[in-house]
């Protein structure tokens, strides 16, 4: 079998609303609470466990999500629409913008607990397959 990551725990202040806040935006479904984490799954099968821990235990992770150009649209009129602050560049240099990198677009937000969300379109280092 080739190494795939499965799952990864992301510790929140409040475990339902982060694996919400984060399902809405992608336009995942939330999924049932089991123990102590309630799961986010995306459609590689990795699955983002929410789990409730003390704020001042949390230290901030980054998550890159790779999303079609439909899914971005959708997924950045959420997060426009819900009034989060989202910039170009993961230093928040760029505030209001999109970068193209790779030729395509992405964009860097925020979750409830601080967590850098980003979702683009190309993976880094992507370049378009040679015309014949």
């Amino acid at each position: 079998m080739s190494v795939q990551l499965n799952h990864t725990i992301i510790h929140s202040r409040d475990n339902r609303e982060s694996a919400t806040f984060l399902a809405h935006i992608l336009d995942l479904e939330v999924g049932t609470e089991w123990g102590p984490f309630i799961p986010v799954e995306t459609a590689n099968g990795v699955t983002l466990d929410f789990a409730t821990i003390p704020a001042e235990s949390i230290t901030v992770q980054h998550c890159a999500f790779l999303l079609s150009e439909e899914e971005f649209d959708v997924a950045f009129a959420k997060i426009r629409a819900a009034g989060v602050p989202y910039f170009a560049d993961p230093h928040g240099r760029h505030p209001g913008e999109i970068n193209h990198n790779d030729g395509g677009r992405g964009v860097y937000f925020t979750d409830p607990n601080g967590h850098g969300m980003e979702i683009i379109t190309r993976p880094y280092g992507y370049q378009e397959p040679a015309a014949e």
